[in-house]
């Protein structure tokens, strides 16, 4: 009967921002006595009750701006005490954003959400100027409304490739602006937000970095859209306290990313996550993105999960495209060929039209604003 609700957790917030109301329930053979040993011991912990109706149950009803206020787990220690419920979403400011159709993100013209689905795509890492600016200009040409690119990398290994660094984000922002596409790109600790954060149109949170909390507070204060990745072994509800962080620093433009979770398959790189984008749209209005290179592992498999993704209602893709694969440094492997991806993208724009959501037109109706 309780639900999804249950657990000592409670929102940390303010009477603002959701608040927070526990229900305890005390064990079914607590009698008189043991009842007023109960509010004796709540008294002592400074929480007030008011006892409500619950058949031949007995229960206690606390409510508190902040869960500072309502220690759960110290309450439900407490002998005659059966269970502590937490009535208050544990994300509230993201439950908050919810309303019919949704809400849209932009990035400069690109637009995520609130009926518009935008395709992210380029190099998984920003190495050869070259390649960059063709990749770019093929991206940019099939339809896609942002670029993407990783100069900052965090890596399992510390002795693999972490990225070209300021060097690689000067390429990307003069290449982005060449092609007239915003662009999103990875930071990774709260220095580099002071002195890379202007340099940068939308700021990814990388999946290991989902809960540095510290850098997503900075990044939140930029004002700035936010692309934030799932951590691969992160359930729903972390996911979104971690949107809450972001949205707690006063920053609404957050762009949620679904690119699999671990188990214990070896078939795809992760698992990736489907039905998670049906279901947070039913619970929050923030536009949701998957990344379905990542999730393979494997680029032959990158277009039925793109197909998979946006049929469940995905307000856009993160797909990594390269020219020539063979020559990155990393993750070569769930690279698309530019040849692939413009035909995805009419595959796309097909099933986008579908459900009467807007993409953009046609491959041939775009072409870069400016050469390289």
């Amino acid at each position: 009967m309780w639900g999804s609700i249950l657990g000592p957790n409670c929102s940390d917030s303010d009477p603002q921002r959701g608040g927070c109301t526990l229900i305890i329930l005390l064990h079914p053979d607590a009698g008189p006595e043991q009842r007023d040993e109960v509010r004796a011991a709540l008294q002592r912990l400074g929480v007030s009750t008011i006892d409500v109706p619950f058949g031949e149950r007995h229960a206690l009803v606390a409510e508190a701006a902040s869960a500072s206020h309502l220690p759960a787990g110290s309450i439900a220690r407490i002998a005659g005490v059966e269970k502590v419920v937490a009535t208050a979403p544990r994300s509230p400011l993201a439950h908050a954003t919810a309303q019919p159709g949704g809400r849209s993100v932009t990035l400069g013209d690109a637009v995520f959400g609130g009926g518009h689905v935008g395709v992210i795509a380029g190099p998984c890492t920003v190495e050869d100027p070259g390649a960059l600016a063709d990749t770019a200009r093929m991206v940019q040409a099939a339809g896609a409304v942002a670029l993407r690119g990783g100069v900052f990398k965090t890596r399992t290994s510390p002795h693999s490739y972490q990225g070209g660094g300021e060097t690689a984000l000067a390429e990307l922002a003069e290449t982005a602006r060449s092609v007239g596409l915003p662009f999103f790109t990875e930071l990774t600790d709260p220095r580099q937000i002071g002195t890379l954060a202007d340099r940068i149109d939308g700021i990814q949170i990388g999946s290991r970095n989902m809960q540095n909390y510290p850098l997503l507070t900075e990044a939140a204060k930029t004002g700035k859209p936010i692309l934030l990745k799932r951590h691969m072994a992160a359930d729903v509800d972390e996911w979104l306290l971690a949107v809450e962080y972001i949205l707690d620093a006063g920053n609404e433009n957050v762009i949620l990313c679904e690119r699999g979770v671990q188990t214990a398959n070896h078939h795809v790189r992760y698992m990736l996550d489907v039905g998670v984008v049906p279901y947070l749209k039913q619970r929050i209005g923030l536009p949701i993105v998957v990344d379905p290179s990542h999730a393979a592992g494997d680029w032959r498999l990158v277009p039925a999960l793109s197909r998979a993704a946006i049929a469940a209602g995905a307000d856009g893709l993160l797909i990594e495209v390269h020219p020539a694969p063979e020559t990155t440094h990393c993750d070569a492997m769930q690279a698309l060929p530019p040849s692939g991806f413009a035909e995805l993208m009419d595959q796309l724009r097909a099933l986008t039209a579908l459900d009467g959501r807007q993409m953009r037109g046609s491959a041939e109706a775009f072409t870069p604003a400016v050469g390289v």
